[in-house]
Order: structure tokens, then C-alpha cells, then sequence
């Protein structure tokens, strides 16, 4: 049984009477969002009868369940040979250059090429961070000098990975302030320059959360948004929190679904989304 519906269960269980107010905001603290908990409870009073731990659970996974899409498979190389470019943004302290990585050992797994672009310039430790990743997993990295144009890194890795034939090319960016505007002008630029060799790319926009921050990953999320509208969410941190709600809220209100969750430090403990597996063993 999940972290959050154990807890719950385990409460409501040992409770002689339901307190609705309390299970609000049991339901708000894993991240549900207001709008979600209310429906919830709404329901929940409308059965006019005493409400069993089971109630709870199931109505709630009810919910979870209609509102998330149906899964997404894993990313597939472009039918027309060319790299298939993912952009992988997020704020500092997320995981974002090790979801990079992870990511990258993920479709090497499945047998594909991957490259990956160390565009996280301006902080030399992201650089070292992913050039430490990329020997681990044998991957090929494109890294510019300290300070260099992002764009210019991510230009010169698509070219190579054309040049090579290589399916995937994954560009780790700067972890952003999602309040700079300066630096979501910056992704734009990114955007704009990967364009030059193909009019398609970038093919895939994924926002690194961790799933730990609540709401501030919802922020975070609807500002990156607005600068490179993104395709989907890689959330962090998955590993018993109970937290995962946060997938739920940024669903609803971006129509943004996740694609990939870590659960953990290794390469391994990565997965791609999947809502039955989300709904039974990590909420």
C-alpha cells in the first residue's frame, strides 16, 4: 500500500467520526489541489451514510484515475531518421541534469543512439555532473567552454548527431529561476537555433519536477509553459513521499501529463508513467 493512502487509512480507521475539514486538508497536503479535494469530499458526504476508510481511498483513486490521461509510451525515434531532440528544463535542484542522464540510459536500454548536450553552461558543476553520467553509461557528450551560448552547445551536438545518425539527442538546460524572464527569452533562443536544421525541432519539451515542492512545481510548471510550451513532465522524488498528487494538479490545470517518474538514485529507477502503477503503489 502507498505512502498517502496507508496514512489515510490508517487515521480514518482509528477515528471515530470523520472529520471533514482534517480530510481536506489530508487530501490538499498530498498535493490534490483545493478544486480536486473538494469534489472529492463533496461525494463522499453525498453517499449520506457512514464513510469507511475504503470510501476514501476508492472514491479518490476514482477521481485520479478520470482525470489523467491514458499512458504514454515511452519516446520513439522520428520516422524520418532524423534525431528526435528532447529539451529537458526545470528550476536548479529538481534532478534535472540526472534525469538527463537517466532518461538517456532509459532509451539506450531500448536499443536506441542517444547523444546528450551539456547546455547547462553557466554552472560548471552541471557540466562535470553530466559528463560524470555520460562516462558511467557510455554516452556520447556535446559540452561548449564555460559560459557559452546554450544554443550554441545544442546547435552543435544536433548537427553531430545528424552527421552520425544518432536517434535521440537530449539537451540538459540551465536550471532556470522560473521568475527570470531573461532566461525563459534564453529558451526561446534555444527553441529558435535547434530549429535551423529541423523546422520540427524541438520534438519533445519535458519540465523536470520534484514531486516534494507542491504547488511550486505547479508554478513552475505553468511559467515554463508560457516560455516553451512543454509536452510533458519528468517528476522526481517519487520514492514514498506520498506527494504525488502534484501529477494530478498540473494535469488538470496545464493539461500537461507526466511521461517519466524517478524513484530513486540509480539509472534504474526510472520508468515511464504509468496511472494504474501511480494510483496502487506510490499515492
Amino acid at each position: 500500500m502507498a505512502g498517502f493512502f496507508k496514512k489515510l487509512i490508517n487515521k480514518i480507521t482509528n477515528t471515530a467520526e470523520i472529520d471533514w475539514d482534517e480530510l481536506e486538508a489530508d487530501l490538499i497536503s498530498a498535493d490534490l489541489g483545493a478544486r480536486l479535494s473538494m469534489t472529492i469530499i463533496d461525494e463522499l458526504q453525498d453517499m449520506g451514510r457512514k464513510i469507511s476508510a475504503d470510501d476514501v481511498v476508492t472514491t479518490t483513486k476514482k477521481h485520479i484515475a478520470s482525470i489523467l490521461p491514458e499512458d504514454m509510451a515511452s519516446l520513439k525515434p522520428r520516422e524520418d531518421g532524423k534525431p528526435h531532440v528532447i529539451v529537458m528544463v526545470g528550476v536548479n535542484g529538481t534532478g534535472k541534469t540526472t534525469s538527463t542522464a537517466k532518461l538517456a540510459h532509459h532509451l539506450k536500454a531500448q536499443g536506441y543512439s542517444v547523444m546528450v548536450a551539456a547546455a547547462d553552461t553557466f554552472r560548471a558543476a552541471a557540466v562535470e555532473q553530466l559528463q560524470v553520467w555520460a562516462d558511467r553509461l557510455a554516452i556520447p557528450i556535446t559540452k561548449g567552454a564555460p559560459n557559452a551560448d546554450p544554443s550554441s552547445v545544442c546547435y552543435t551536438a544536433h548537427q553531430a548527431c545528424i552527421t552520425q545518425g544518432i536517434d535521440f539527442l537530449i539537451c540538459d538546460t540551465a536550471g532556470r529561476l522560473h521568475t527570470r524572464h531573461n532566461l525563459m527569452e534564453e529558451l526561446a533562443k534555444l527553441e529558435r537555433t535547434i530549429g535551423k536544421q529541423d523546422e520540427s525541432a524541438p520534438h519533445t519539451k519535458l519540465i523536470v519536477v520534484d514531486a516534494t515542492t507542491g504547488s511550486n512545481a505547479l508554478q513552475q510548471a505553468k511559467e515554463f509553459n508560457k516560455a516553451i510550451e512543454l509536452d510533458g513532465l519528468v517528476v522526481t522524488k517519487l520514492d514514498g513521499s506520498g506527494k504525488g498528487g502534484i501529477i494530478v494538479s498540473i494535469y488538470q490545470e496545464l493539461n500537461i501529463p507526466a511521461r517519466y517518474i524517478g524513484l530513486g538514485e540509480e539509472p534504474e529507477q526510472f520508468r515511464v508513467f504509468n496511472k494504474e502503477q501511480f494510483t496502487n503503489e506510490i499515492m
